[in-house]
Order: C-alpha cells, then sequence, then structure tokens
C-alpha cells in the first residue's frame, strides 16, 4: 500500500507542475512630498578689532619715540600712531657732532640752551659762550641781557614750568 500512495502522490505532483501558472503582480505606486523648511543661521564670530599700528625707528641713532593706540567700540574703530621727537636728545648730538669737528665753543653753545646746562656753567664760574665771547666778558654780556641776576639764570614762567632749573622742594602741581 504504501507503494501506491507513493505512485499517488508523484502523479499530483507531477499534474500539479504541469497545470501551475506564474503568479503576474501589477502594482502601481505613486509618491508626493511636499515639505517646508524654515531655518536661522547663527554666525558666531570675534568682535572687531581696531589694531595700533606699529611704528618703528630704523635705528637706534634717532631721537624720536613712538607712541601708538587704538580704541574699538561695537560699530566703529580707530587707531593712531605718531612719534615725538626728542629735543633734547637732538641737542646733545649737534652739540657733540659740533665737538667731533672741532667745534668746542659752538658744542657748549648749543648745550646752553637748556636752563639746566647755563645753570651749571654760571655756578662752575664759567658762563655760556655769547657772541664769540668766554668767561668774564660773556657774563657781563648775560647781565645786560637780563639772562643772569646775582648769579641766577633767569627763567620765563613758561619756561620755568617745563623744565626747573633746580628742585625747590615743594610739591610739583
Amino acid at each position: 500500500m504504501t507503494k501506491k500512495i507513493a505512485t499517488a502522490v508523484l502523479f499530483v505532483m507531477a499534474l500539479s507542475n504541469a497545470v501551475a501558472e506564474p503568479i503576474v503582480t501589477d502594482s502601481t505606486s505613486r509618491s508626493f512630498s511636499d515639505t517646508t523648511s524654515n531655518s536661522t543661521t547663527t554666525v558666531k564670530s570675534p568682535p572687531p578689532t581696531a589694531v595700533a599700528p606699529a611704528i618703528t625707528t630704523i635705528n637706534n641713532d634717532v631721537c624720536a619715540t613712538a607712541a601708538s593706540g587704538a580704541v574699538q567700540t561695537q560699530i566703529l574703530g580707530i587707531s593712531l600712531g605718531t612719534t615725538v621727537r626728542d629735543m633734547n636728545c637732538e641737542r646733545i648730538k649737534l652739540s657733540k657732532n659740533l665737538y667731533d669737528m672741532g667745534m668746542k665753543v659752538a658744542a657748549v653753545a648749543t648745550l646752553c640752551q637748556d636752563d639746566r646746562v647755563f645753570q651749571a656753567m654760571v655756578d662752575a664760574g664759567t658762563p655760556c659762550p655769547v657772541q664769540g665771547k668766554i668767561g668774564e666778558s660773556a657774563k657781563e654780556i648775560w647781565k645786560t641781557r637780563g639772562r643772569i641776576k646775582d648769579e641766577t639764570v633767569v627763567q620765563t614762567a613758561d619756561k620755568a614750568k617745563e623744565q626747573p632749573i633746580r628742585e625747590t622742594g615743594e610739591e610739583k602741581k
């Protein structure tokens, strides 16, 4: 009997393969997408910066000092730079050059433009040269001009504020 069942099963299988039709699927798909996007971009950057200019002097034999600065607000930035002449440095250099050229009296006269040097020369008993005169004859000319009074150099009020000859010990204002 098993033979009969096996034969029947084989027969049914053979018939099912011959009769089987392929499966056909017809599918249509349509897709629509509508997207709306709102975005905000935040840029984080450093604040504006005013940079002070670098002012350099070419060598160290220059009688000038550099000064620069900058100011920055949220909207506006300003930077400035300048040089400031050192007149005393220039006077010393001029005097040295005159002395190196053998012009000793002219070198001393150049230094005597500084009231402190002028007073030191009077205190030393060798007043500054004037009109080619030195010593007592120069001292007499300075007295007649009103530059020396009682062995003290006479200064204008403006010059005394800028360059006092002697410190009085009082507090400066």
